[in-house]
């Protein structure tokens, strides 16, 4: 070796400045990549660099907006779940905020702490799945293994809380459906230690690792302007320098009672968008531990129609209890919490009455129309009518800022549903990230991306 070469210089590629090379179009797909709908990328070849690119971002079209216009203001809640099914209790949550603002009422204050928690511990595990899957496409499959069992750790926080461990629909207009179960910071406190062990291993496997490392570095550049010019934000935009936080800069819930940093990178390369998600789960679990600190008492719900607090203890569907009573002399009850629901005294209601007799579980989490006949039988708040008007709610999804339009023409159900998904701004600048780089650059350019094709659903 040349001694007074630096090791850049000593390993870069021998290509004569005059090798000829040959244009050429590659078409890349149409593929699935796991769970995240159909894209396909046709690039224009100079060599192996990229001189242009097509992105197409396949045909996704279940039509969620136009599907939430045809139910009740609580219906569209299971639907939202299938946004982003990795964090969907943000969806969630985002989506109630907007209709609870249209109608003007105000959630009690413990509901908003836990509706925080479940946010977060849902950044985090949508964060470990975007890292973890960037890691395996480029060779690193341990710490794939890593992150997705961390991963499994918090949907079990989850699945204590909710009932389910991806599509939650947890939330209702007024509050969540049930509330936390006893000592829940208890089991939370052990999970983050094992995700915080998971972190230090995935960092000293990957942060200073040579081949990671030059993958990632200089790879996907995009300016902070130019992704302002998109209107791209959330970590994609945090790493270039910009410092904008729904949670800081339009702060809602209690975000700004809690103590939480801003990560933000420099370059805007695939690195320090890695770089950015790895700090910011551990500020998510400062902002979990310090909520199950200060998280007051109380109830977490109330009638949206009325904005009065409902007992935990009496978490029913008032709307739907005087034909309970008449058909079968008795009243769905259901605990605070989803450990003992009652189920026992579903014996004395009519079984073939769908309007009053809980459907079974396996049609619940197995069928759409199940959910739904459950969601009519125990969620409050099914002749909503908010008045006439327009809201617009951002929050910060774990891509970036999601936001729900909701229109009102007085009527039981939305006259318009509007969302602005984080991935869909980023999936419209890939070519900006992508052109100059080379082809083998796309691998780890698309994971930095973490398409989610339930956002880029229109």
């Amino acid at each position: 070796m040349n001694t007074d070469k630096t090791i850049e210089e000593e390993l870069a590629p021998r290509v004569s400045p005059d090798l000829d090379t040959r244009d050429m179009m590659l078409n890349i797909g149409p593929a699935h990549p796991a769970m995240h709908g159909i894209v396909r990328i046709v690039v224009d070849l100079d060599g192996e660099q990229i001189q242009d690119a097509d992105v197409e971002i396949g045909y996704l079209h279940r039509g969620f907006e136009k599907m939430a216009e045809e139910v009740d203001y609580n219906g569209v809640i299971p639907y939202t779940d299938r946004l982003n099914y990795v964090s969907p209790l943000i969806n969630n949550m985002g989506y109630c905020m907007a209709v609870e603002k249209l109608i003007g009422i105000s959630v009690p204050e413990r509901c908003h702490y836990i509706r925080v928690i479940l946010s977060e511990i849902s950044r985090i595990g949508d964060h470990l799945t975007c890292v973890g899957a960037t890691a395996m496409e480029l060779g690193a499959f341990t710490v794939f293994l890593y992150t997705i069992k961390a991963r499994e750790f918090l949907w079990d926080l989850v699945e204590k809380v909710t009932g389910a461990r991806m599509t939650v629909s947890y939330c209702r207009v007024g509050g969540v459906k049930a509330d936390l179960p006893e000592d829940f910071a208890e089991p939370c406190a052990e999970v983050f230690k094992e995700v915080r062990k998971v972190l230090a291993e995935s960092d000293g496997l990957l942060t200073r690792n040579r081949i990671f490392v030059d993958r990632m570095e200089g790879t996907g550049v995009i300016s902070a302007e130019t992704a302002i010019s998109y209107g791209i934000t959330g970590p994609f935009l945090r790493a270039t320098g910009m410092e904008y936080d729904v949670r800081k800069d339009s702060p809602y819930s209690v975000y700004d009672k809690l103590p939480f940093d801003v990560p933000v990178g420099t370059t805007g390369d695939n690195m320090d968008r890695y770089l950015v998600r790895m700090e910011e789960m551990e500020q998510s679990m400062q902002i979990v531990e310090a909520a199950l600190l200060e998280i007051p008492g109380g109830a977490v719900l109330v009638n949206p129609e009325t904005g009065q607090p409902i007992p935990a203890a009496q978490m029913v569907d008032l709307a739907k209890m005087g034909e309970i009573e008449s058909i079968s002399g008795g009243c769905a009850v259901m605990g605070p919490t989803l450990e003992g629901s009652g189920r026992a005294q579903h014996a004395s209601i009519a079984v073939d009455e769908k309007r009053v007799a809980m459907p079974a579980k396996e049609d619940t989490y197995g069928n759409i129309e199940g959910l739904m006949q459950q969601f009519k039988l125990v969620m409050l708040g099914h002749g909503l009518r908010p008045p006439e008007g327009e809201i617009y709610f951002p929050v910060e999804g774990a891509n970036g800022e999601l936001g729900f339009y909701v229109v009102s023409d007085g009527a039981g159900r939305a006259y318009r549903i509007r969302v602005r998904p984080p991935c869909f701004a980023i999936m419209s600048a890939l070519k900006e990230l992508l052109v100059g780089d080379m082809i083998a650059d796309i691998i780890p350019t698309f994971g930095s991306v973490n398409m989610i094709g339930g956002e880029l659903d229109r």
